[in-house]
């Protein structure tokens, strides 16, 4: 199982000063969370005083990062050395659970010489 830097995880289509050499295929990283109801009441209380409502922006960041390592360990297991065209998707499943996808291109590149 490779380790990918993450300066070779991105959303561009290419990395500068390399070139990909082989495209290994999609991979991906998904985590399916639900709102506690604990995290409900007080995100409740949080909406009744306006602004940003750091429970929910915390559950939604911890979720992209899970599902960000999981597919850049998803991109290891298949001998990547990067991931190109990076992409996050989030869908309700049912009212509060809901699946964050991170998505992308693995490949194996190479330092271009020209």
């Amino acid at each position: 199982m490779n380790s990918i830097d993450e300066r070779f995880v991105t959303t561009a289509l290419e990395l500068p000063g390399y070139r990909v050499a082989k495209n290994i295929g999609v991979v991906r990283g998904i985590v399916v969370r639900s709102r506690s109801i604990v995290g409900n009441i007080g995100a409740s209380l949080q909406t009744l005083l306006g602004g940003n409502i750091t429970l929910y922006t915390e559950l939604c960041e911890r979720a992209r990062a899970d599902a960000h390592r999981l597919m850049v360990e998803h991109a290891g297991q298949l001998g990547a050395d990067a991931i190109i065209g990076v992409r996050y998707d989030a869908n309700e499943i049912t009212p509060g659970v809901t699946e964050v996808l991170a998505y992308g291109t693995a490949v194996h590149v190479e330092a271009f010489r020209g």
